[in-house]
């Protein structure tokens, strides 16, 4: 597959406003809703046994083929050996990878090794001291979540109100306190993902609902 996401990254890195990532596809179905509303990014769990939106390595090499080119594909990893999302990116089926386990940083190392590729290391937030980690992170981002992701549950958000590095928010986020975060918060991305779904399943009317209430979000579309 042709590596083709390096001009999307020059302009996620001009622009301004609050990018939003879309995360926890599996169908095809999803696909098509991304493809409508373009957000900046959409995620995939992959090979996560334990996850109710887990898919594996070649139905995500599916589903990318189907994606517009303009959304970028990240692959969430759960203390996966780092062969795997190396070959990802290389590939270009993915143009980022998340680390969403106990990932250290001698892993961030072997992996940057093995790609050039932008990383995101995430970090479940209970206290200060969660935050002074995740900001020594050699990552090239940190994403800051209540906890193991997918939870639907905010964290105390008070703990990152100085926080000097940009960063993906995610946990409990949805069109009902997504206006109070940004303005409060300033994140660098926001992250979505149980508040969009419906008995389990992303919801193209609560995706549309999201592009209609927050269209900035949604530059693609206007």
């Amino acid at each position: 597959m042709e590596v083709r996401w390096e001009s999307v990254y020059k302009k996620m890195r001009d622009i301004e406003r609050t990018r939003i990532k879309i995360c926890g596809l599996r169908r095809r179905e999803d696909i098509e809703i991304i493809n409508e509303v373009l957000p900046d990014y959409c995620g995939f769990v992959i090979e996560v046994k334990k996850s109710s939106r887990n898919v594996s390595a070649e139905q995500v090499r599916m589903l990318v083929k189907n994606l517009d080119k303009r959304v970028i594909p990240v692959g969430v990893f759960v203390n996966t050996p780092p062969e795997l999302p190396a070959q990802l990116l290389n590939e270009g089926t993915l143009g980022m990878a998340q680390l969403h386990g106990q990932e250290d940083e001698n892993y961030i190392k072997i992996l940057r090794e093995m790609t050039e590729k932008p990383l995101i290391k995430a970090f479940s937030v209970k206290t200060g001291e969660d935050i002074r980690k995740a900001c020594q992170s050699s990552a090239d981002y940190i994403l800051l979540d209540q906890g193991s992701g997918g939870t639907g549950k905010t964290f105390d958000w008070s703990l990152i109100q100085n926080i000097d590095r940009p960063y993906f928010l995610a946990g409990g986020l949805g069109v009902h306190n997504l206006r109070q975060a940004i303005e409060t918060l300033h994140p660098w991305a926001v992250d979505l993902s149980s508040s969009l779904e419906t008995g389990g399943y992303k919801d193209p009317a609560k995706i549309r609902e999201l592009m209609k209430t927050f269209p900035n979000f949604f530059p693609g579309r206007m």
